[in-house]
């Protein structure tokens, strides 16, 4: 296993315990962030207070037991794919849902320096009505 691998799936252990200031770390201070058009947070946020206040605050505040659960991982050397489920359930709404996604990241030095997230968004929306 790459250290890209390595450094992807602690950030997501650090994300799964609520560690937000260590997933930062994994991250290049300007990070670019695309969520997918369809996703509650749609859009592309430069930084870490960006993707912080657009991104995770709103995934904290929005949902409960909110989960990411990378199950493989396509180690493409700088550029990493992790492949996964996404479930929570909507505070607003009291529906869940479970949703695949694929999240590819390119790394340098180590870091990730870009996100771009793919998810079946269409099951979010259903949990957003």
């Amino acid at each position: 296993m790459s250290k890209n691998v390595e450094t992807l799936k602690q950030g997501y252990d650090f994300f799964a315990k609520g560690d937000i200031p260590s997933v930062l770390n994994l991250f290049d201070p300007k990070i670019e962030w695309t969520e997918a058009a369809g996703f509650p947070y749609a859009g592309t946020f430069v930084g870490h207070e960006a993707v912080v206040n657009n991104v995770f605050m709103k995934l904290g505040t929005e949902w409960d037991g909110f989960s990411v659960k990378p199950k493989e991982f396509i180690d493409g050397g700088d550029r990493v794919v992790a492949m996964g489920k996404y479930s929570g359930t909507n505070k607003a709404t009291g529906k869940s849902f479970e949703a695949d996604f694929a999240h590819v990241w390119t790394m340098r030095d180590g870091i990730a320096v870009k996100f771009y997230q793919y998810a079946d968004t269409a099951l979010v929306q259903e949990a957003l009505k």
